[in-house]
């Protein structure tokens, strides 16, 4: 089970740190990606980084202002989200699969969280 939190409303050019938390098998040996979805619009990768290595990626929407990191000590993923931009304003979900890469289809993720609400204002 996935639990996300740190949404929240911010001005343009606020940051943010999302979390997820998991609960059940350790979370070191997944992969944990994290996704938007806008009112209206389909769901949309963000970032991701793989259950080991430390490798990463992100969307080019976000590069150079979002980071996304772990903490297998504490069964915990984040997204830090710098420089927010109202075009930012979504749901924001975090997504896992055992031993997973760091890839960007929402297919490949197994375990989904429930979500959580950003919404960034000019």
């Amino acid at each position: 089970q996935l639990v996300e939190s740190g949404g929240g409303l911010v001005q343009a050019g606020d940051s943010l740190r999302l979390s997820c938390v998991a609960s059940g098998r350790p979370f070191s040996t997944y992969g944990v990606g994290w996704f938007r979805q806008a009112p209206g619009k389909e769901r949309e990768f963000v970032c991701a980084v793989a259950w080991i290595g430390g490798i990463t990626s992100c969307a080019d929407s976000v590069k150079g202002r979002f980071t996304v990191s772990r903490d297998n000590a504490k069964n915990a993923g984040y997204l830090l989200m710098d420089s927010l931009k109202p075009e930012d304003t979504a749901v924001y979900y975090c997504a896992a699969r055992l031993g997973g890469d760091a890839l960007s289809s929402d297919s490949y993720y197994s375990s989904w969280g429930q979500g959580t609400q950003v919404t960034v204002s000019s």
